[in-house]
């Protein structure tokens, strides 16, 4: 299959490149700026992105562009244009000031392949502390902001492009059109790449690798590890068996529902109740981190338990999706964040892995799903964190506090389902995530009935993403707003007050703990 090679020099958007360049229908792989896969026939285009270094930093990384230049279409992002021009024989300097945010094309060629369609004064998006103040002789501009000459440059001799700005942002308005110009035009992508050909090409290499061996998945009840079982089931039906362990503390009724609703994707489910376990080893725990190891080894503990009794199993399924791999790896290839689906298995279950979902965006996990027919209310369920409502409770567990946030909670879910705004789309399908947090640790007083009362106050919090790396928060309607806290309030017992948390991410997180 034709794909793109996106070399990572440790930009925060490599991975929306990536997402652009998938949505082109065209797939791409992202990898170490150190790992070009010299010899690999499939590759039809190189992307370098941007990076944190500037070009003159000792520690800044550095690829040998002759492994590619000449030999495939290159597109140089930010950094990548500056190691470019800086490599080639260009000049790159320290700017005089940084020059950040929206910049326009005050000229364009638009005669050069990169720029066919584009409009004059074009809006940019620009994030650099130094500038290309000359190009190498062999290059030419071909975009110019009124404080950068040299915006965009292109090779007279080979096909090599490279552009101070991010095409790959939203802000950077034809920043599709540029890419699509590359991808598409350029480096001659067929736009083979699509659910459907994912579809049929995995259960087919699914089949192969399985055979007629069984395979055991666990399941939480969110999108990916959903999709990853009815892909497997599609493939090899009843020799997957799936777990959901119910750890005590998802949302109202989650667990039955979620039980129904596997059922009538044809899944073979074993659901377990293990919430005693839980809440036990919870009990008087406050600490958040606690709260996550103590819920993380309890899930192995009772997830091994029931492996352990499906002993012809050889396979264990994880819905690992591609932002879980890339996001557990730095670009030097070490570990700096432990992901739950990435990293070994318990050596006690010799088990092989299989992770059918590993080249899929979570954009791309919900067209699979549909592609497969899955049921709407599936694909488009919001993240919901692995140890569930135990972090969305400040202080200690217990199954009175449980109860009372799975109510406020299914009030205000509801709500969100229920309301339709003005575009016609419910306030759901609008949100990344959302949820209610219960303040254990805190009591307010109010009044109920010309009673005085002296309960715990509720947070909502919902923001909107893209991909969960920077989060806005959700500005919903004062009137839902209101009816969902006076539902909360009158039908909640023990809560007597609810806020609305409009912090967003950074400085804070989604989840509070």
């Amino acid at each position: 299959m034709q794909k793109i090679i996106i070399l990572d020099f440790g930009s925060q958007t490599t991975q929306l490149i990536g997402r652009r360049v998938r949505e082109l229908d065209t797939f791409c792989e992202i990898l170490p700026y150190n790992k070009f896969p010299v010899g690999d026939d499939s590759v039809i285009g190189v992307i370098l992105s941007g990076s944190p270094y500037s070009v003159h930093d000792p520690e800044a990384f550095k690829v040998d562009l002759s492994q590619f230049v000449g030999k495939v279409p290159v597109l140089g992002i930010c950094y990548g244009a500056q190691f470019i021009s800086h490599t080639l024989g260009g000049k790159v300097e320290k700017a005089d000031s940084r020059e950040y945010g929206r910049a326009h094309l005050e000229t364009v060629d638009t005669t050069n392949p990169l720029f066919k369609g584009f409009d004059e004064h074009s809006q940019v998006w620009m994030s650099h502390g130094d500038t290309i103040t000359a190009i190498p002789s062999d290059f030419k501009v071909i975009g110019s902001t009124a404080d950068v000459t040299n915006a965009a440059f292109a090779s007279t001799k080979q096909p090599v492009w490279a552009v101070q700005f991010h095409p790959e942002v939203y802000h950077s308005l034809q920043g599709t059109q540029l890419l699509k110009n590359f991808v598409v035009d350029i480096c001659g992508s067929k736009q083979e790449w699509s659910a459907a050909s994912f579809v049929d090409t995995t259960v087919a290499e699914l089949k192969e690798q399985l055979g007629n061996d069984r395979v055991i998945l666990g399941l939480s009840g969110g999108v990916d590890s959903s999709v990853a079982a009815v892909l497997l089931n599609k493939a090899i039906g009843n020799r997957l068996t799936c777990i959901f362990v119910d750890h005590g503390m998802l949302r109202k009724n989650e667990f039955q529902q979620v039980m129904d609703d596997y059922r009538v994707l044809g899944l073979n489910v074993i659901g377990v109740d293990a919430s005693e376990k839980f809440f036990s080893d919870l009990a008087g725990v406050t600490d958040p981190e606690q709260k996550r190891k103590i819920i993380g080894r309890d899930f192995v503990e009772v997830f091994n338990a029931e492996a352990k009794k499906i002993t012809d199993a050889k396979w264990l399924a994880q819905g690992t999706i591609y932002p879980d791999r890339i996001e557990s790896l730095n670009i030097t290839g070490k570990v700096i964040k432990s992901h739950h689906n990435v990293g070994g298995l318990p050596e006690e279950m010799h088990l092989q892995l299989c992770e059918p979902l590993k080249w899929l965006f979570k954009d791309e996990v919900r067209r699979v799903g549909r592609q497969m027919g899955m049921p709407e209310h599936l694909i488009i369920r919001h993240p919901f964190p692995g140890p569930g409502l135990a972090v969305r409770i400040l202080g200690d567990i217990t199954r009175e506090r449980v109860r009372i946030l799975q109510d406020a909670d299914d009030i205000y879910i509801r709500g969100l389902r229920e309301y339709v705004d003005t575009d016609g789309e419910t306030l759901y399908n609008k949100v990344w995530q959302a949820g209610a947090i219960l303040l254990a640790t805190v009591r307010s007083v109010g009044v109920m009935g010309d009673e005085r009362t002296y309960e715990h106050p509720v947070a909502l919090r919902a923001v909107t993403s893209t991909d969960a790396m920077t989060a806005d928060w959700a500005h919903l309607p004062y009137d839902f707003l209101a009816k969902v806290s006076n539902e909360i309030i009158n039908k909640v017992r023990g809560v007597n007050r609810v806020c609305y948390d409009i912090s967003s991410k950074p400085p804070a997180t989604i989840e509070w703990e």
